[in-house]
């Protein structure tokens, strides 16, 4: 049967971030087609709630909470997950970030943060767990990047910087590490989580955003755990060095926000 090949019984996922939004997300669509799931973020209340829905679900859960900007605790993770589970089938580098802000005040240390946070750690966990995975016979790397690693919008020299980065990582790891390891990444578009509340609770700019994504609405958490789930699991075995665009059909930015470049031409007008 076709929908098998969805099914992840007995594997081992790894996620970070997972204790909010699209990393919770992903966490609770495979523990639903039967993966057992490491949870990894800063707060352990937010992944104990988690965790209680994976194994509601009929699978393990281990908690580790986590900064993934330490790399001690980096690889405090890899080792509290082979002890549980004896090793890791998949890995979602889902934790990532970085304010907006205009290219003009963005500084140099605010640019490598962005790198540290987007695609350092992410690589760190993929190299770590890389060779286990190897060995296991069906490893499988499923990056979150973002729209804005290919669209272009003011204000997101950083992030869309760092993303663009990561999406390439992902394609020079899938030719590197193939045919052991398949990785593949998710452009995830304008999804409802808490981090994108702050500005959809304001009725006008969501509407805005809303508008300029072609399928009419925004993406939710199911969205993108549907995707990951999908490139994860033998349904996306002849899959490999992608990047899925999830993002409701979007071409350009839809953000709503208009940020000033802060450059000003000849005549003092400023772009």
């Amino acid at each position: 049967m076709i929908l098998d090949r969805f099914r992840v019984d007995g594997r081992v996922a790894l996620v970070t971030g997972a204790g909010r939004g699209i990393g919770r997300g992903i966490a609770i669509a495979l523990s639903e087609a039967g993966a057992n799931v490491v949870l990894a973020a800063r707060r352990e209340n937010t992944l104990d709630e988690v965790a209680s829905i994976v194994e509601k679900n009929g699978g393990r859960a281990l908690v580790v909470p986590t900064d993934v900007l330490q790399t001690e605790q980096l690889d405090r993770l890899v080792e509290r997950a082979v002890a549980e589970f004896g090793g890791v089938d998949f890995l979602v580098n889902n934790a990532g970030g970085t304010l907006p802000g205009p290219a003009l005040r963005c500084t140099n240390d605010e640019l490598n943060k962005a790198f540290h946070f987007n695609v350092t750690t992410a690589f760190h966990m993929s190299r770590a767990l890389a060779p286990s995975m190897a060995e296991r016979g069906h490893g499988a790397i499923v990056n979150i990047t973002s729209g804005l690693s290919h669209l272009v919008d003011h204000g997101f020299i950083a992030y869309g910087t760092a993303k663009a980065a990561m999406s390439h990582m992902t394609r020079l790891l899938a030719h590197e590490w193939a045919p052991h390891v398949r990785v593949n990444a998710i452009a995830v578009g304008a999804t409802q989580t808490d981090a994108l509340a702050m500005v959809t609770a304001d009725q006008n700019l969501a509407q805005q955003m809303i508008d300029l994504t072609p399928l009419g609405r925004l993406g939710t958490v199911e969205d993108i755990g549907a995707a990951a789930l999908y490139l994860l699991s033998e349904a996306g075995s002849w899959i490999t060095g992608k990047v899925l665009e999830v993002d409701g059909g979007t071409v350009d930015s839809n953000w709503p926000f208009a940020m000033p470049s802060g450059l000003s031409g000849p005549k003092g007008a400023e772009s």
